[in-house]
């Protein structure tokens, strides 16, 4: 694993927990890392239409409390929660389904927490797939968004790249992600076998071995 994967592989807290949502079970994915930026300046890179593509993807819509937004060829939803500079909450619409993404932002010293949680009421695709199947894409926009706040020049992301998941370093990322997703998904409570299964799963989908 080069220096740079290891690096944004570490930087990030990953956690399952079990939590009731809206009166149903629900498997909660959270992901949290420190940036070295302001808490203004990142909430910004959150927020800011022109910003978002050159780390994460297009995204079209209103950005207040209550507007609809679509990200290109992805999700789309409506914004629930909006605190600038702190919280902001979404439904995240896709496929025929709905979960739910919280976003809250941190100072620390001169550096910026930030920490996401992606809510869902599990069903088949959570036994196939597991918590990397939302986790490892997210981990995707954090190491974008690392390299975003690095180089703001930059146009978009290298994941973005046609080819970028085929190569040696994306391999290497979606690898280490998707174990440390299965061990998040152990400590948690899954049992340990099924948690290394969809993990491998996962990594694989990724990955595009299957």
């Amino acid at each position: 694993m080069t220096d740079d994967i290891a690096r944004l592989i570490g930087a990030v807290t990953r956690e399952v927990k079990n939590e009731t949502y809206q009166g149903k079970a629900a498997k909660v994915v959270v992901a949290s890392r420190i940036y070295d930026t302001d808490i203004d300046d990142l909430w910004d890179a959150l927020s800011n239409a022109e910003r978002l593509p050159r780390w994460f993807a297009p995204v079209e819509g209103e950005f207040k409390l209550g507007g609809r937004y679509q990200v290109q060829g992805n999700a789309s939803g409506t914004i629930t929660r909006c605190e600038p500079p702190h919280e902001l909450a979404l439904t995240w619409e896709f496929g025929g389904g709905v979960s739910w993404v919280e976003v809250s932002l941190r100072p620390e010293g001169e550096r910026t927490r930030l920490e996401l949680r992606h809510i869902a009421h599990p069903e088949q695709h959570w036994d196939t797939f597991g918590p990397g199947a939302v986790g490892i894409g997210w981990e995707l926009g954090l190491m974008g968004l690392d390299r975003h706040l690095a180089d703001p020049s930059a146009v978009r992301p290298p994941e973005a790249d046609e080819g970028w998941f085929g190569s040696a370093p994306a391999k290497q990322f979606v690898r280490a992600s998707a174990e440390g997703w299965g061990k998040a998904d152990i400590a948690g409570g899954a049992e340990q076998a099924h948690a290394l299964e969809v993990a491998e799963r996962t990594r694989k989908f990724y990955s595009g071995e299957t």
